[in-house]
């Protein structure tokens, strides 16, 4: 993920943690839904102007925006559990462990 990508994510997070929608957030920032939708799935990049009212409508720091070292290691873990599958005994007593929580 580059980081248009994390940002998006992370300003979804927020904004879903703070009970909003998309249109809600959009009407607070005086900015499109879909130009917030673009920025969410990291197509866009928001302007200084517009990052800054987007911190402002989350009620955080525009450097708390920028704190998604929590998407890397869950990319991290995804990872190795990838590799881990790879492993055939592994892979299956894993399976086994997800069918048993699936039921």
């Amino acid at each position: 993920m580059d980081i248009k990508e994390l940002l998006g994510k992370r300003i979804k997070e927020l904004r879903k943690e703070k009970g909003l929608t998309q249109e809600q957030l959009a009407e607070i920032i005086g900015i499109e839904p879909n130009n917030l939708s673009r920025i969410e799935k990291g197509r866009n990049y928001p302007t200084p102007e517009n990052l800054s009212k987007i911190a402002n409508a989350l009620n955080v720091s525009v450097d708390k925006l920028y704190m998604f070292e929590h998407y890397k290691q869950y990319d991290k873990i995804k990872e190795e559990l990838t590799n881990a599958i790879d492993d055939e005994n592994f892979g299956r007593m894993l399976y086994k462990f997800y069918r048993l929580i699936r039921e």
